[in-house]
């Protein structure tokens, strides 16, 4: 019996292994999906689903145009109209130059011997400014071309400001990054990298006036040509244009290696050089110290950005170029870098080269299909070498499903307006008979979808995860179209999976790529595969697990013993070790040199720091600390008071007064404010002009439109007690999202506490209306207390929102189907008319953030080199460089809030978002710290969700709150042994 029972088990499991087997076999069979879309027209246009003014819809108006073979050349100083715009007579070696500044706008008019498509290439140099990308947009005859032509971005120069300083644990520092300012061409392009070449522009034979608007930043231009279009020649026109022969002496066998590291310009101060312990080929290479050796990584992923070397050979001849990268950041995906000698694509063949997935290095010698290597011709002398990333072929498939998101969100809110976002599943919608055009359209995306997974399997050889989401989303509108009743069941779904694909196409747009070093060899050179077998990364791994028993590799920059050392300074980072280390490399190669004071940075978590002072074992200077925890520590002496120093109003001066406002305590001041929140209203142009309706200017206004918002079954986001996707712009003693609250309590002239921080006033008449005003927003006009901002803003479902300002860093990163269509401006404000019958609109805006603070200390030089370095770190420069390192480390979502108001205006934002955002911050006001004041958030949240969830009388709930509010401030007080009345 025991060995029948053992076979029947036997069996089964050979059973199910065969069959796991033949699953997992049968999923990852690539399959083909030509018939579902072939003989098709997918570029017929549905109603209501159409996306206008995009640059493929205007090359296709004019496919049938010429292209004329000569350039034309605009007279920059003739211009027929300009503001803000100069001419110099010689500017860096260039006659007639023309700067164009901040805000400038100039207009030429040109003469066209014939009509045709033509690139438009520009000769410029920056100047210095705020470092951020430049922006122009281009108007031919008056007008937009297409609609991003509106911002073309031109890239900076950047290089390395110094030699590599070992710190004194042996470790490697990079040198801070400085731009350079040189004379540099480039063609008006697609800054997404949708678009491989140039913009392609139509001008008609004849006179046309071409407009240059700056969006972002000033440049001179050197020289501006209507070029013709021209590629670059294959492989065989390119050798058969050199007229040299081969190399004969020293070239034959000549070999270069340039380090990746050693990189001579850029085109963002993010790809500097990194370091790599990984593997045991990169060069040079140790386990126990930071030695920089390759670059790119994580920063170099964005098309458009290139690093360029140089070299030199030591005669004319025929050289092979082999790169050794590393592309194991996205598997089932390629990176692809374009190739330039001297600034120039030698042929079409390098314009795309791939660089598949792999876990190691990849010794590349750039070669033909067949295998043959490229043969460059250089004449003998000093070269350079670029690389820049690149979508290829890839730019295409992802610029359609870019699109598609884009139709896909039109009809989410097309049936939105109809179904509600929580459609009833017992109701027959008969949707196919309201909306037949938008099954139409379902029915023609699910084609193009299916099109573009087949394009991508091409392309990259195997189904990865990232297009499964394209497949998932052509799958369900097929079901739709055969079942439209299906529609409202997985409407939900329906909404994730679009939100998914957007998500998709912002990943598989990241090209990344590690370059170790390149090597410049003669035709005769033999070029090492320079791979690991399988005892040398053993006998790595071996070392590198032997050296983390005696390295510390938490140790930032130079280390000092603060038993030898004496008044050294010792500041704890609670934010992250890219921060610290960022910070570290500034104190080490600036602040330490200028001023002699010597620094240690540790990186610790915020819940290490109180049982630390405690215990008498904390910091000196602790950066990022939440807004409430200054006046909390203070009342237990545990921070220094800062208005004992006398510099303190100077250091003040950068700052606004809000900004500070929370780590005040009476006369004294103890913190610095480092970074704010406030809130702004985003909006989206395109539903609102949809919708026939303003941007509201008040709250009044905003309540009037809500029936038409409502009406079309969206919504508006409002911060709530119930917490938001945004962001919480809330002191730290909340448990909720309160900023729209305080901004309406102050707006109508009421505040937290009284003067004398004893009681809440949160209790007269104009807290009362505050809170009651406030309610209603949740309780009679049906906002959603908890949501996903971001999300809803992008399908359309949410066309209006009060949020975080940072907000705008995550739309322009996750959002790019969006750009273009949504702005932000002033949050709503109250109307308030003054005893002559004047009116003006009242903004108050409240502000939080965190800050860098001083723990007491008996010893008086550890406390004034303590003082030295707050100085020094809240200072505008520091603020502006911290600020710039770490968006470049971690990319624009992560845009610094520096709370320096001068640093600010300086970061990356545009013009036009630094105006409104100033002044924004010119109506915040900041909210005193006071004992007891934890449970003056906690209440007024309890309060509002006692009136939103219970039906509670507004009124009577914040005045029954408020006494227990002042119970706790009042006992607090007597704690601490302060006056209570």
């Amino acid at each position: 019996m025991r060995d029948s029972v053992k076979k029947i088990v036997l069996s089964g499991g050979v059973v199910l292994a065969v069959g796991t087997w033949l699953l997992i076999k049968s999923l990852n069979q690539v399959n083909d999906f030509r018939d579902k879309y072939e003989g098709y027209d997918l570029n017929a246009d549905v109603e209501g689903t159409v996306r206008e003014g995009t640059y493929t819809r205007y090359q296709n108006a004019h496919a049938d145009a010429p292209y004329p073979d000569k350039d034309v050349e605009v007279p920059l100083p003739d211009y027929v109209s300009g503001e803000n715009v100069e001419v110099y007579g010689t500017y860096e070696g260039v006659d007639n130059a023309l700067y164009t500044g901040e805000g400038s706008s100039v207009t030429w008019e040109v003469e066209i011997p014939e009509s045709g498509l033509y690139n438009v290439c520009l000769e410029y140099m920056t100047v210095e400014s705020r470092g951020v990308a430049i922006e122009r947009a281009l108007y031919i005859n008056g007008e937009l071309p297409f609609d991003d032509a509106a911002n073309i971005a031109f890239s900076r120069l950047w290089q390395d400001g110094g030699e590599v300083r070992v710190d004194n644990q042996g470790n490697e520092i990079r040198p801070t990054q400085v731009e350079t300012y040189e004379w540099q061409s480039a063609y008006c392009r697609d800054d997404m990298g949708y678009i491989a070449g140039p913009y392609e522009f139509y001008l008609e034979k004849g006179k046309n006036e071409i407009t240059l608007e700056a969006v972002n930043e000033p440049m001179v231009i050197g020289r501006l040509k209507l070029a013709a279009v021209k590629g670059a020649p294959s492989y065989e026109e390119y050798l058969e244009a050199q007229s040299g022969s081969k190399a004969l002496g020293e070239g034959l066998t000549y070999r270069q290696v340039v380090q990746g590291e050693d990189a001579a310009l850029r085109s963002e101060s993010s790809l500097y050089a990194k370091y790599d312990r990984s593997s045991p080929t990169t060069q040079p290479n140790s386990v126990t110290q930071t030695i920089l050796n390759y670059t790119g990584g994580d920063a170099w992923s964005s098309p458009g950005q290139w690093i360029q070397w140089e070299f030199e050979v030591p005669e004319d001849g025929f050289y092979h170029i082999t790169v050794k990268g590393r592309q194991n950041y996205s598997r089932g995906s390629v990176s692809a870098r374009s190739l330039y000698i001297d600034g120039e694509i030698p042929f079409e063949e390098v314009s795309e080269i791939s660089f598949e997935y792999d876990n190691d290095w990849n010794c590349m010698t750039l070669s033909s299909e067949e295998g043959e290597p490229y043969r460059f011709w250089l004449s003998a002398g000093a070269h350079t070498l670029k690389l820049e990333a690149t979508l290829g072929q890839l730019g295409g498939t992802l610029e359609e499903l870019e699109d598609s998101t884009y139709r896909l969100n039109q009809m989410y809110r097309k049936l939105l307006v109809y179904t509600g976002a929580t459609p009833d599943k017992y109701r027959d919608y008969n949707l196919h008979q309201v909306y037949p055009e938008i099954i139409e359209a379902m029915s023609l995306e699910s084609k193009r979808l299916y099109k573009v997974v087949d394009e991508m399997v091409l392309l990259t050889g195997q189904k990865a995860d990232k297009i499964a989401t394209a497949q998932t989303l052509a799958q369900q509108l097929e079901r739709f179209v055969e079942k439209p009743e299906k529609i409202t069941l997985e409407f939900t779904t329906f909404k994730d999976n679009i939100t998914a694909l957007g998500t998709a196409v912002l990943g598989m747009s990241e090209t990344k790529l590690d370059v170790d070093y390149l090597v410049i060899s003669g035709e005769d050179a033999k070029v090492e595969k320079d791979k690991a077998g399988v005892f040398a990364k053993a006998w790595h791994e071996v070392k590198s697990f032997v050296a983390s028993f005696v390295v510390d590799y938490d140790a930032v920059g130079d280390v000092y013993d603060e038993r030898e050392a004496e008044d050294v300074v010792k500041v704890w980072v609670l934010t992250g070790r890219d921060q610290g280390t960022i910070l570290k490399n500034m104190v080490d190669d600036s602040f330490t040199p200028q001023t002699g004071v010597k620094v240690n940075v540790e990186i610790v978590g915020a819940d290490a720091l109180l049982s630390a002072v405690v215990a008498g074992r904390g910091p000196n200077v602790v950066l990022s600390i939440g807004a409430d925890q200054p006046v909390n520590y203070a009342l237990r002496n545990a921070v220094e008071d800062l208005s004992q120093f006398a510099d303190l109003e100077e250091v003040l001066s950068q700052y606004s007064e809000s900004s500070y406002e929370q780590y005040r305590l009476g006369d004294s001041i103890y913190a610095i404010p480092e970074t704010q929140m406030f809130n702004v209203m985003f909006y989206r142009k395109d539903i609102l002009e949809e919708l026939e309706l303003e941007i509201p200017q008040t709250w009044q206004e905003l309540i009037e439109m809500l029936p038409t918002i409502q009406g079309n079954n969206m919504s508006v986001g409002i911060p709530s007690a119930g917490g938001t996707s945004s962001g919480t712009a809330a002191t730290a003693t909340t448990s909720g999202d309160l900023s729209m609250y305080f901004s309406l309590l102050f707006q109508y002239g009421g505040d937290l506490y009284n003067e004398a921080g004893t009681e809440t006033v949160v209790n007269n008449e104009a807290g009362v209306e505050a809170f009651s005003d406030y309610v209603k927003y949740f309780t009679d006009y049906g906002i959603p207390t908890i949501y996903d901002f971001v999300s809803r803003f992008r399908s359309g479902e949410m066309p209006i929102g009060i949020a975080n300002y940072t907000t705008y860093n995550t739309l322009m990163v996750s959002a790019p189907e969006i750009r273009g269509l949504w702005d932000f401006t002033l949050i709503p404000g109250t109307e308030i008319r003054d005893g002559e019958g004047k009116s003006h609109i009242d903004r108050s805006d409240f502000i939080t953030g965190s800050a860098t603070m001083m723990v007491r200390t008996k010893d008086d030089g550890v406390r004034q080199n303590a003082w030295e370095f707050m100085k020094w770190w809240a200072s505008s420069d520091v603020q502006v460089r911290f600020g710039r390192e770490i968006e470049a480390l971690l990319g624009s979502s992560a845009r610094y809030a520096t709370a320096n108001r001068d640093a600010f205006s300086q970061l990356a934002w545009n013009a036009d978002d630094i105006r409104v955002l100033m002044e924004q911050w010119q109506s915040t006001v900041g909210i005193r710290e006071v004992p007891g004041g934890y449970y003056t958030g906690r209440y007024i949240t309890n309060a509002l969700r006692k009136v939103i969830n219970d039906k509670d009388d507004p009124r009577e709930t914040i005045l029954d709150y408020s006494i227990t509010i002042d119970e706790e401030i009042t006992k607090k007080r007597k704690e601490f042994g302060m006056q209570t009345e």
